[in-house]
């Protein structure tokens, strides 16, 4: 079985589609409480060898020590997942702004995991922000790591969710590298996408359209720790009463806030999710309605951290642990499991390549001897 390691692991979204796609994940990084309990309940718990997880600091860690303690000797790693956080992406660096910032310190500490376990490939996901020209040196850095740690890295590519099943519009950076000499000739990245919309069946008609997301919808397990949802004012109460069902928005209710009062903007606050329709991004704040599109179709509340995980494709059995606003985080935080499931089956005949270059370099070293 192939092994894997996760870095910035989160809640266990990546390692659980690497699971799902046949791996085996051997070590998970992860320094948040909350998703650390999330991802050894889930991940973990009453799972024969279950994955080492270490739950500090990566800046603190050696990469030595910790590849030590999760293979031994002769094992290699296949595939490594995680990006460096976004948080430094911000929209309000200007100048020289960013030259010292903390994410410079993680590009490079995710390279020295990199060097000291020496992945087949890596593959890292990231919000689109990243490819902002103000971030410019950012990725520059990050190609020039991956270069120098000696793996060939493909461009970055923006995905959406929807054009792979997912019922959430959500796009997101993906950047696989693999090790440099590796055959890459005739593997195609990324992966076609399987659905669309009416005008992109049009072109390929072997595209199915794209999912909607009233199945998030439906009723939850008995006894769901989850299915929890925010406790809203009368006053708000009352507002989403009055916004039409399947996809109204704050404006049809009436409801004018000082922050909204002389502009347009903001369209999506406080509105209703239209269950015919693939769903919004899940953020970070997904289960709270004054940060986005986040009502139920037709009840008068924010959306369950339930509804929220189905929208990132999460299984029913899959407990977020820390309550309702940790659980969103979690959420928000993820990538989407049966899109981190299809990248990584898209990547796997890279992985068994390996072993095939390393055959082929030790029988032409003997052709060499003879």
């Amino acid at each position: 079985m192939l092994n894997c390691i996760d870095l910035f692991a989160g809640a266990g979204g990546f390692s659980l589609s690497a699971g799902l796609a046949g791996l085996r994940v051997r070590l998970a990084i992860e320094n948040d409480v909350h998703a650390v309990r999330t991802f050894r309940r889930n991940i973990c718990l009453g799972k024969p060898n279950p994955p080492l997880v270490v739950d500090k600091d990566i800046l603190t860690l050696s990469p030595a020590e910790v590849r030590a303690r999760s293979l031994r000797d002769r094992e290699k790693c296949d595939l490594l997942l995680g990006g460096p956080p976004c948080q430094g992406f911000s929209t309000h660096r200007i100048k020289g702004a960013g030259i010292d910032d903390a994410r410079n310190k993680l590009i490079h500490t995710y390279f020295e995991f990199v060097r000291t376990f020496q992945p087949t490939a890596f593959l890292m996901e990231n919000v689109p922000g990243m490819l902002w020209p103000r971030h410019s040196d950012y990725l520059r850095r990050f190609f020039q790591e991956g270069a120098e740690a000696g793996y060939q890295l493909f461009n970055p590519i923006v995905l959406d969710a929807r054009d792979f099943g997912i019922p959430q519009r959500r796009k997101r950076v993906f950047i696989l590298g693999v090790k440099a000499g590796l055959n890459v000739a005739d593997f195609v990245w990324p992966p076609k996408a399987t659905h669309g919309n009416e005008a992109a069946i049009k072109e390929n008609p072997d595209l199915l359209p794209w999912v909607a997301c009233s199945n998030a919808f439906d009723r939850a397990p008995d006894n769901d720790l989850n299915d929890v949802h925010m406790s809203h004012s009368e006053e708000l109460i009352a507002a989403f009463r009055r916004t039409p069902a399947n996809g109204g928005s704050r404006k049809d209710s009436g409801r004018l806030l000082k922050c909204h009062d002389g502009h347009d903007g903001h369209r999506d606050v406080y509105g209703r999710i239209n269950p015919a329709l693939p769903g919004p991004t899940m953020t970070t704040a997904c289960i709270n309605p004054s940060k986005g599109r986040f009502v139920h179709p037709t009840e008068h509340h924010g959306i369950t951290a339930r509804q929220a995980a189905r929208l990132q494709t999460f299984p029913d059995t899959f407990v977020f642990e820390g309550g309702l606003m940790a659980a969103g985080q979690q959420i928000g935080n993820a990538v989407p499991i049966m899109l981190g499931k299809t990248l990584i089956q898209h990547i796997l005949p890279l992985l068994d390549r390996q072993g095939e270059n390393a055959k082929t370099i030790a029988q032409r070293k003997m052709r060499e001897i003879a």
